[in-house]
């Protein structure tokens, strides 16, 4: 279980195509204190599935997600942001999720 966090913002972008879409998604640790070991949640609005994504571990596919860090961008600094992202499939809906936690703790959304 990842520690418990401070602050945070999330800036979330789609770029999206008849039924694909790329999401960047860039979390920025807004707290005076380092964020050890992460774990972002969201839940993708219904017909989307991720099908790769790149600086973070993603599960399940679709649903309620977790991006979890890997091995290169385990700690955010304070006032330090790590970009992540991904690529999913989608049913006509490209919206973005409405709320993220990062380590629990809600995320303003940027």
């Amino acid at each position: 279980t990842p520690p418990p966090s401070g602050d945070c913002r999330v800036a979330y972008t789609v770029n999206a195509w008849n039924s694909g879409l790329t999401a960047s998604v860039s979390v920025t640790n807004t707290s005076s204190t380092p964020v050890n070991g992460w774990a972002l949640a969201f839940t993708l609005p219904s017909g989307q599935s991720i099908t790769s994504g790149w600086n973070a571990t993603y599960s399940p596919s679709s649903g309620a997600v977790t991006a979890r860090n890997v091995s290169y961008n385990a700690t955010i600094a304070p006032n330090t942001s790590v970009d992540i992202g991904f690529q999913a499939t989608h049913t006509g809906g490209t919206g973005r999720p409405s709320a993220f936690t990062l380590n629990g703790t809600a995320c303003t959304v940027a």
